[in-house]
């Protein structure tokens, strides 16, 4: 399983293994990521992972793509495949049906009550695999078989913040107001964006999540703190 290399701009470089997910091939990207992070080349800016690749940003006055790029590929010969257990996150998740517009369609979708949809999403095994799209958004992996949808055919505008959303075998918890095509089941009042320059979200990649339900009162008292409503 050979990557490959692209130039993003004069400094970056892109390592791509391959162009669809898998667990195997998230292990490798987190894998390099641990190796750079760990042994940074000469310029190295910042090292960011994604599902299938990374980026490998770099200051230009000190290093060159092919430099980066040789570094990569000594750490590629040496690569470890170990699985690391991230940081146990719990998140609070209300499924009221006035916060989850898309529980009853998702039910009906996939020949399931709303409560069990519900108990399969509390039940899911979930790990952050990336950031991206917008700030602080988390894509977390492990939204169990059976309730797994769909993107929506076009998006919906004006999603608040704190909304756990799911699509296909990914689940997602909003951070601003956007708009998104994935399917809303409920809403959080847990703080993503942490303020702390240092460490601006909640999660690492690689973090396990748990989400735990909270009814509509407690929703409303924790949410005042959260701004989120």
């Amino acid at each position: 399983m050979t990557p490959k290399f692209k130039a993003v701009g004069d400094q970056a470089l892109l390592v791509s293994f391959a162009e669809v997910f898998s667990d195997e091939i998230h292990d490798r990207v987190m894998a390099l990521d641990r190796a750079i992070s760990q042994n940074p080349p000469v310029g190295m800016i910042e090292v960011v992972p994604a599902l299938v690749n990374l980026l490998v940003s770099f200051d230009p006055c000190q290093t060159t793509h092919e430099a980066i790029a040789t570094d990569l590929e000594r750490y590629l010969t040496t690569l470890t495949l170990e699985k690391v257990t991230g940081t146990l996150r719990h998140v609070d998740v209300c499924y009221d049906t006035s916060l989850a517009p898309d529980l009853e369609a998702v039910a009906t979708a996939t020949s399931l009550s709303q409560d069990a949809v519900i108990n399969a999403h509390l039940a899911g095994e979930f790990s952050v695999l990336m950031y991206g799209f917008s700030p602080g958004y988390a894509y977390l992996s492990g939204v169990p078989n059976n309730i797994r949808v769909p993107r929506k055919p076009a998006a919906v505008r004006d999603v608040p913040g704190g909304s756990v959303i799911i699509a296909d075998q990914q689940c997602l918890v909003t951070t601003l107001t956007m708009p998104t095509g994935w399917s809303r089941i409920g809403r959080s009042p847990t703080q993503i964006l942490t303020g702390d320059p240092n460490h601006p979200f909640l999660f690492d990649v690689g973090d396990k999540i748990v989400f735990r339900r909270i009814d509509l009162a407690e929703f409303d008292r924790l949410s005042k703190a959260a701004h989120y409503v």
